[in-house]
C-alpha cells in the first residue's frame, strides 16, 4: 500500500511512464502493482471502464499483432503456455486493450506490448479479485 493523491476509491489509476497501476482504496492510499505498457507509438491515454472480466481466457491475435506475426494461431487457447493473456484479463470498453497476466514475466516494467496493460499473473489475480465490472479506468502518461 502507498499514499495516493487524487482520483476516487475503487478507481484503477495507470501511469504509463511510471510503469505503474493504482487501485486507489481511498483515504489517500492506493495498492501499487508494476505492468509492462505499450511501446512507442502504441501507447494510448484515457478514460474506460472494465467491460469484461475473465479467468485464463482463449486469445485471439487483433489484426496489427497478426500482420506484424503472421505465424500466429487464430486463437491460442486460455491456459496455453503461448497465450499471453495469463491468468486473467480485465477488458476495457471502447478498445482491443486489456489489463492482463502475461506469458512473459520479463517483460513486466517494460514499454512492450501493443497497448495493453501487463502485470504479473499473481497481481492481475489479485487485483481481479478487487474490482468489478465497471470499474473505472483512467490511463495517464
Amino acid at each position: 500500500m502507498v499514499a495516493f493523491n487524487g482520483g476516487s476509491a475503487g478507481t484503477i489509476v495507470v501511469r504509463t511512464n511510471e510503469r505503474k497501476l493504482y487501485l486507489i482504496l481511498g483515504d489517500g492510499r492506493a495498492l501499487r502493482y508494476t505492468v509492462g505498457v505499450g511501446r512507442v507509438g502504441r501507447q494510448w491515454m484515457g478514460r474506460s471502464f472494465v467491460d469484461g472480466m475473465h479467468i485464463r481466457p482463449d486469445w485471439s491475435p487483433p489484426p496489427d499483432i497478426k500482420r506484424d506475426r503472421p505465424n500466429l494461431p487464430d486463437v491460442i487457447p486460455g491456459g496455453s503456455p503461448r497465450n499471453p493473456m495469463g491468468a486473467a484479463a480485465l477488458t476495457l470498453n471502447g478498445g482491443d486493450y486489456a489489463i492482463h497476466g502475461t506469458n512473459e514475466p520479463g517483460s513486466i516494467g517494460g514499454f512492450v506490448s501493443y497497448g495493453c496493460i501487463r502485470m504479473y499473473n499473481h497481481d492481475i489475480t489479485d487485483l481481479y479479485n478487487r474490482v468489478n465490472l465497471g470499474t473505472p479506468v483512467v490511463v495517464t502518461r
